[in-house]
């Protein structure tokens, strides 16, 4: 007579919800970056739901100093944004971004994917190199897909901490038209009819200490 041993099923199985919840908060709480549900369900036991123990532990924060928050496809524990005032403190600022790199992100991030010759097209003046360099060294901006058309220009996309920083879950969470001129954006267009010599060149060498509007501060 053959006797079986018993089958020790829970090492299969999932933990129970509150336990997947208490182990996503734990990660989410410990990395600074935001993290993906795909990120997540490699990190949790198997069979695990992370998706709706993100669910849960959304609405558990709800109305604390602290919130569950989506950027871009990913998750994140952040101040609550009515909070963000308490983390602010007196800096002396070094460097603010010139009127040239302001309109070019805002370009990027309201028309994206966008190459540089379409930028340069929406401004009416040429983007020099610094200015691309210097959003992409700020990880606001990177590479995506080359255009297919005649010499495969490259395009360009706002990033995921581009997103955090100014606290959107996407890009269609970007302010209207009407709040980007209230705020001094994209006012900086060489008008109809204005000589070549006098648009043609970029805005680098703007006063970087001038106050170009506080949106797109680094």
């Amino acid at each position: 007579m053959t006797v079986e041993a018993p089958q020790n099923d829970s090492l299969f199985e999932a933990p129970p919800m509150a336990e997947q919840e208490r182990m996503v908060e734990a990660v989410l709480f410990a990395t600074a970056e935001s993290v993906t549900v795909r990120e997540l369900t490699a990190r949790l036991p198997h069979g695990s739901d992370p998706a709706e123990a993100l669910v849960h532990l959304k609405k558990r924060y709800e109305g604390r100093g602290v919130a569950v928050v989506k950027v871009g496809d990913a998750w994140a524990i952040r101040t609550a944004p009515d909070l963000g005032f308490l983390m602010q403190k007196e800096t002396v600022e070094t460097r603010k971004l010139s009127r040239a790199a302001i309109e070019t992100l805002a370009i990027i991030a309201y028309h994206q994917p966008v190459t540089r010759a379409e930028i340069e097209e929406i401004r009416g003046v040429g983007v020099s190199r610094g200015t691309i360099d210097q959003l992409l060294e700020l990880e606001w901006i990177r590479f995506g897909r080359r255009r297919m058309t005649p010499g495969r220009p490259v395009t360009y996309v706002v990033t995921q901490q581009f997103l955090d920083h100014f606290g959107l879950e996407s890009a269609r969470d970007l302010p209207g038209l009407k709040e980007l001129r209230a705020a001094g954006l994209l006012e900086n267009r060489p008008p109809p009819g204005q000589a070549l010599g006098e648009s043609e060149a970029d805005e680098d060498d703007l006063d970087p200490d001038e106050d170009q509007g506080e949106m797109f501060e680094p």
